[in-house]
């Protein structure tokens, strides 16, 4: 058995001062905000996805699935096919979650995306055909939308006996256009005089940025409330709020980006923004290798002796220690340059994240670390 350990050191040897914030490109208005009050409403239903090759959910059984069967009864019974829940036994059917979201814009008979997910023990969703299925708000129980269609999981489940090979996850599904809109909440913007934009990401120099854009086009229209909302008023010769909607969606805007470094270590993933600054810094990296044998031994006693046949195992530790090796990042390194020292070591990701983990520890990493 080999137990690798790591060993990261970081000393903060001067820290200089944060970078300064700098664009992160340019993007339409219609692409960072959204309209106050007009947020999307979220859909749940739970419903039958039949038609599955004997993957669906077992009625039997401590891990089985009861409510399946019973909710296979109950629909048989609303045609008129009265069945005891205790006489099914078919696994070609799975009780699934499935869920929608609603943009406020939306109107009765649209069609949208609806995603799909096992509930009980089902092996796959693959091939199989969900049934009408309402869509409720959970918050007031009224259903906006109902879905029913093919679920399409775009994997794939190959088993035999002893063995099984599974390409991506088999048990959600989606099915594009697969409920259709019944209800809606209609949002009115006929005879308002000002309009509310909501920052998708509250940002005090993205709406001040906002803001200039507005008023370069119709002066003295927009201000900031603060950093999640800018508040327009319709000007004078522009033929209301949606014709003004319409016009600022497509002004163009100096983005501002947060300087971040997300991490994800389930799989190993580091995603770091090009803002993100590290003051002076010193990491030494090293390792130590622990391998530990166990050798199999049997000590048998002389002829005629009388003794008895010991067996047993003998244990061998052994420990190895790499050379240590050490860079030092001047102040305000920037993300590329700490990439390039970083791969000159030969690290892994995971070595990586614990870099970064313990630059942030010392105060060095000029920016968020967000870990996942």
């Amino acid at each position: 058995m080999h137990t690798r350990l790591l060993t990261l050191a970081a000393l903060l040897l001067l820290l200089g001062p944060p970078a300064a914030a700098q664009p992160g490109g340019t993007a339409r208005l219609k692409d960072l905000v959204r309209l106050e009050g007009t947020a999307v409403r979220q859909l749940t239903g739970f419903g039958l996805v039949v038609g599955l090759d004997r993957t669906g959910d077992r009625a039997r059984g401590v891990r089985g699935a009861p409510y399946t069967v019973q909710s296979i009864a109950n629909m048989l019974q609303r045609f008129g096919i009265p069945v005891d829940p205790a006489l099914l036994t078919s696994r070609n059917a799975a009780a699934v979650m499935v869920t929608a979201t609603l943009d406020p814009f939306e109107t009765a008979g649209n069609q949208i995306d609806v995603t799909v997910s096992a509930l009980g023990d089902a092996r796959s969703l693959s091939g199989g055909l969900l049934l009408q299925t309402p869509l409720q708000d959970p918050t007031t129980g009224e259903v906006y939308a109902m879905a029913q269609g093919p679920v399409s999981t775009g994997a794939v489940l190959a088993s035999t006996v002893g063995s099984s090979v599974q390409i991506n996850y088999t048990n959600t599904g989606r099915i594009p256009r697969g409920a259709t809109v019944v209800r809606t909440s209609p949002v009115d913007l006929s005879g308002r005089e000002t309009l509310g934009l909501a920052l998708k990401r509250p940002d005090f120099t993205n709406a001040t940025r906002i803001r200039e854009v507005i008023n370069q086009a119709y002066p003295d229209a927009a201000e900031v409330v603060h950093a999640g909302l800018v508040r327009v008023t319709v000007p004078e010769g522009v033929e209301g709020a949606n014709a003004l909607m319409a016009a600022l969606e497509e002004l163009s805007v100096a983005v501002d980006v947060p300087a971040r470094v997300v991490v994800n270590e389930r799989t190993g993933t580091i995603v770091a923004g090009g803002e993100v600054r590290i003051s002076e810094v010193m990491v030494t990296y090293g390792s130590i290798i622990i391998s530990t044998r166990q050798d199999p031994f049997v000590s048998q006693p002389p002829p005629l002796s009388g003794g008895e046949t010991v067996s047993g195992t003998v244990s061998t530790t052994t420990i190895e220690e790499e050379g240590t090796r050490t860079i030092v990042l001047p102040a305000n390194t920037d993300i590329n340059q700490l990439a390039a020292a970083l791969n000159e070591l030969g690290l892994t990701s995971r070595d990586v994240i614990a870099i970064f983990q313990t630059i942030d520890r010392a105060g060095a990493l000029q920016g968020d670390l967000i870990i996942q």
